[in-house]
């Protein structure tokens, strides 16, 4: 093994088709939780994902338009806002790894704030907006003109 070549098997990153191209701006982002791990994503306003993600989120800058999808329930959730630039390990705390203290499960990280409450979208409504790999998943990287659709629809869902 060469350590300076061989760096990619150590990091798992994400494959080239879950990705926004290259000579897309990144527009805004989804982050992923269940019906257990959102009260946490909202009481610390914070939002993580796994370590695969991290050079992905690292690419979110503060007034990032975000969204979290609830794969519990199938519900696009939003309007949050990016208040910090993405980074790794933000708050270690937060959904701590219990068999190795002090380690999060998600340190793919970004502080958030609530932009706008809105009533959660059906999948029915948003996938359609969203670019899907391998059957059922979609991107998480929105594209600038996905995630203005995206900010469209939750106009027309205000509370």
């Amino acid at each position: 093994m060469h350590p300076a070549t061989d760096h990619h098997k150590w990091y798992k990153t994400l494959p080239p088709g879950e990705m926004l191209p290259r000579n897309e701006v990144l527009g805004g982002y989804i982050f992923v939780c269940n019906n257990e791990t959102m009260q946490e994503d909202l009481r610390r306003q914070l939002f993580g994902l796994p370590q695969k993600y991290k050079d992905s989120v690292r690419a979110i800058t503060p007034g990032l338009p975000l969204f979290l999808y609830n794969y519990t329930s199938h519900q696009l959730h939003g309007v949050f806002q990016a208040v910090s630039f993405g980074g790794s390990n933000i708050d270690p705390t937060a959904w701590e790894d219990k068999k190795c203290r002090g380690e999060s499960r998600f340190p793919a990280q970004v502080r958030i704030r609530i932009k706008k409450i809105c009533k959660p979208l059906e999948e029915d409504a948003f996938r359609p907006i969203l670019y899907h790999y391998d059957g059922p998943k979609f991107r998480l990287q929105l594209s600038v003109p996905e995630a203005l659709a995206l900010l469209d629809l939750f106009k027309e869902e205000d509370i």
